[in-house]
């Protein structure tokens, strides 16, 4: 009967020659670093997986975690908003909802720089 030891560990990688592409997010408020498997694998979220766990480690602790900044888009007519990590993506919701609605937006980074997107006259 094999012993315990002969096993491989479960999570060792099959291929030695693997890398370990997954990333990671730091949080020194917090005092830990977090890979992203999770919002790899169980919420499939992709290409956004560092977008999902800044937005809900901000969520849930009130901090970003280290060198995360993010762009609002605010409505100023009703209380519609959204942050997003990239300024393209914060606009063009700005832009879309300016559009759909007639309401101004204001597009805000984390340094203090506004600016107002209109809806259409």
């Amino acid at each position: 009967m094999p012993s315990d030891s002969d096993d491989p560990e479960p999570d060792a990688p099959s291929d030695p020659d693997a890398v370990d592409d997954t990333p990671t997010i730091a949080c020194e408020r917090c005092g830990r670093a977090w890979d992203l498997d999770y919002e790899l694998d169980e919420m499939a979220v992709g290409n956004l997986a560092v977008e999902q766990f800044a937005l809900d480690h901000q969520r849930h602790t009130g901090h970003f975690p280290d060198g995360i900044s993010t762009w609002q888009a605010e409505c100023r007519n009703c209380p519609e908003e959204v942050q997003r990590l990239e300024e393209s993506a914060a606009r063009r919701w700005a832009e879309t909802h300016a559009r759909h609605t007639r309401h101004t937006v204001a597009v805000t980074h984390a340094d203090g720089e506004t600016t107002l997107v209109d809806g259409p006259a």
